[in-house]
C-alpha cells in the first residue's frame, strides 16, 4: 500500500504522455527533423514547469515523504561530458523513438517490440555498471 500511491501516478503520468503524443514515434521524428514544434512545447513546458515547483518547494522548504527538505543538489561544472552524454542520448532517442520512461509506456500500450528495446538497455546498463570505474567522469 505504501508504493500505491507512486504507481498511480506512474499511470496518471503515462496517461498525460499517450494523450499529448510525447511517446508517438511521428511526433519524435518531426521533433528531430524540425518540423513541427509540438515536442519542444512539452519538453519546454515540462522545464519551466520544474523551474518553477523547483523555486517554490525552496522558498517554503517543502518536505519529501520522509520528511526531509527537498534539495537538488549542484551539478558539477563540465562541457564535454554533458554534450557527449546528450550526443549519445539523443541518437538512442532518435533512433528507437523513444527516451527510456515512454519504453515502458509504449509497452503497456501495447507495442510489444519495446521488449526488445527494453532488454536492449538493462544490457547496456549492466555493461555500464562493469565498466563505470574504468571511464573517465
Amino acid at each position: 500500500m505504501k508504493y500505491l500511491k507512486f504507481l498511480l501516478i506512474g499511470i496518471f503520468f503515462g496517461i498525460v504522455l499517450v494523450k499529448s503524443e510525447a511517446v508517438s514515434w511521428f511526433r519524435i521524428y518531426e521533433m528531430f527533423r524540425f518540423q513541427s514544434f509540438h515536442m519542444y512545447g512539452i519538453i519546454g513546458t515540462a522545464i519551466a514547469t520544474g523551474v518553477i515547483f523547483l523555486q517554490i518547494s525552496k522558498r517554503k522548504q517543502l518536505k519529501n515523504t520522509e520528511g526531509l527538505q527537498i534539495d537538488a543538489p549542484k551539478k558539477e561544472k563540465g562541457f564535454t561530458r554533458y554534450i557527449l552524454g546528450g550526443i549519445i542520448f539523443g541518437l538512442g532517442w532518435a533512433l528507437i523513438g523513444a527516451c527510456p520512461g515512454p519504453m515502458y509506456i509504449l509497452l503497456g500500450t501495447g507495442v510489444y517490440s519495446m521488449i526488445i528495446v527494453i532488454a536492449a538497455a538493462l544490457v547496456g546498463t549492466f555493461i555500464y555498471g562493469v565498466i563505470k570505474d574504468k571511464l573517465p567522469h
